[in-house]
C-alpha cells in the first residue's frame, strides 16, 4: 500500500502523458494529410483525439482532490479567494491565447491587420478548464463527496433534456451554439466548422462539469483508501461500469464531443479512471519507474508547456511564406517529400513534441514549477 496525499507520480505521469497527446493532436491537418485518431470527429462518433480533452479535466480534479485539504487550512474565505483568482486567471489566458498574435495577415493585400476585440473569440480550451475548475472547487468545498456525487450524476441525467428542450442534436440547431449566439454574437465564436460554433461553448461545461468531478472523486478515493490492490480494482470495476452504461446510453444519444453529449462524458470518465487506476498499480503500488520521468516532467508543468506549446503553434499557423502558412509550408516542404503526407504530419508532431520535451526537461533541471 502507498499513501496519496498531495502528491502522485502517476498522476504526474497521467497528466504529463495527456498534454503529449494534446501537443501531438495540435499540429495535426486535415483529412488527406493526418490520421483519422489524431483528429476529432467531424460530428458524432469517437476517436482517440476525441479522449484527450476530457482526461485533462479528469487530471484537474484529481489533483483538486489531493490539494483540498491543504486549501483547505487556509479557511473558507481565503481558499474560494484562490479559487477566483485562478478560475479568472486561466480564462484570462485563454483568452489572450484566442487573441494571439493581435494581428492577421491577408495574404491578398500582403499587409497586416490588427484584431480587434469585436472579433475575438471568447471560450476555449482553457476557458472551459477554468470555468469547470473553479465550479468544482467550490462545490466541493461546500458540500464535498457527496455533493460531488450529486452534481456529476445530476449534470450527466439534466444536460440531456436541455439539449432537447433547446434545440437538437445537429451542427446548425443545437441548443448550446443558439445559446453562445445570443450570448456572445457570431464574432465571438469559434469558426472552424464552417459557421459559428464553439466547441466549448457554454451550455456544455454542465456535462463537462461531470469530468472534472468524476477526476475528483477518484481522487478522493484513493486518498481515503490508500494505493492498494482493492481500492484500485474498485476503482477499475467502477470505471467499467461507467463504459458499458456510455456504450449503452450512445446507442440513444450519441456519442459526441463537440456537444459534449453526457454519453461521450461517461465514456471517458470510464476510460480515464482505467488509465488512472492502471497508472497507480504500476507506478505508485508496483514501483515501475520506466519512462516516467519525460511524463512527469510535462505533468507538473502543464500550464506553462501547454500555452507554450500553443504560442508557437499559433506562430506557424499565423505566419506566411508565400501565400501559405508556415505551420503547412514546414509539412509540405520538409516532411512530406520524403515520408508522405500522414506519417510526415506524425513525425512533425513528434518533433514538436521534442521540442517542447526539452523546455520541459529544463524547467524539471531547474526545480521551476509554474502554477497560479
Amino acid at each position: 500500500m502507498t499513501d496519496l496525499k498531495q502528491r502522485s507520480l502517476a498522476v504526474d505521469v497521467m497528466r504529463g502523458l495527456t498534454l503529449m497527446l494534446m501537443i501531438i493532436v495540435n499540429m495535426a491537418l486535415d483529412e488527406q494529410r493526418s490520421y483519422g485518431q489524431l483528429l476529432h470527429s467531424i460530428w458524432h462518433g469517437f476517436t482517440l483525439t476525441d479522449a484527450v480533452f476530457p482526461a485533462f479535466l479528469f487530471s484537474v480534479g484529481v489533483s483538486l482532490a489531493l490539494s483540498m485539504d491543504r486549501q483547505r487550512l487556509a479557511g473558507e474565505t481565503a481558499f474560494r479567494a484562490r479559487v477566483l483568482r485562478r478560475t479568472a486567471l486561466l480564462f484570462a489566458i485563454g483568452f489572450v491565447l484566442s487573441w494571439l498574435p493581435f494581428f492577421a495577415y491577408d495574404p491578398t493585400l500582403g499587409v497586416l491587420q490588427f484584431i480587434d476585440l469585436g472579433h475575438t473569440r471568447i471560450l476555449g480550451v482553457l476557458q472551459r478548464i477554468a470555468l469547470t475548475y473553479g465550479l468544482a472547487a467550490v462545490l466541493t468545498q461546500r458540500f464535498g463527496t457527496r455533493g460531488a456525487w450529486v452534481a456529476l450524476c445530476g449534470s450527466l441525467l439534466i444536460y440531456p433534456f436541455i439539449l432537447g428542450a433547446t434545440g437538437d442534436l445537429s451542427l446548425e440547431g443545437s441548443g448550446e451554439r443558439a445559446l453562445d449566439l445570443f450570448l456572445f454574437g457570431a464574432a465571438h465564436l469559434y469558426t472552424g466548422e464552417g459557421i459559428p460554433f464553439d466547441p466549448e461553448g457554454l451550455l456544455s461545461t454542465l456535462p463537462a462539469l461531470a469530468n472534472v468531478l468524476g477526476g475528483y472523486l477518484a481522487g478522493r478515493w484513493l486518498q481515503r483508501e490508500g494505493v492498494t490492490a482493492r481500492a484500485l480494482a474498485v476503482l477499475a470495476g467502477m470505471a467499467l461500469a461507467a463504459l458499458a452504461v456510455a456504450l449503452l446510453w450512445s446507442e440513444a444519444l450519441p456519442l459526441n464531443k463537440k456537444l459534449w453529449t453526457s454519453s461521450y462524458a461517461l465514456l471517458n470518465l470510464g476510460i480515464d479512471g482505467l488509465v488512472l487506476a492502471l497508472l497507480a498499480y504500476l507506478i505508485d503500488l508496483r514501483g515501475v519507474r520506466i519512462g516516467t520521468n519525460l511524463c512527469a516532467n510535462f505533468g507538473r508543468n502543464t500550464l506553462a508547456l501547454y500555452v507554450c506549446s500553443e504560442v508557437g503553434n499559433l506562430m506557424l499557423s499565423r505566419t506566411w511564406i508565400g501565400d501559405t502558412s508556415t505551420f503547412e509550408w514546414v509539412h509540405t516542404h520538409l516532411y512530406a517529400p520524403w515520408a508522405g503526407l500522414k506519417f510526415g504530419s506524425l513525425l512533425y508532431s513528434l518533433t514538436y513534441l521534442l521540442l517542447c520535451g526539452l523546455l520541459a526537461r529544463e524547467l524539471a533541471r531547474r526545480d521551476v514549477h509554474i502554477r497560479l
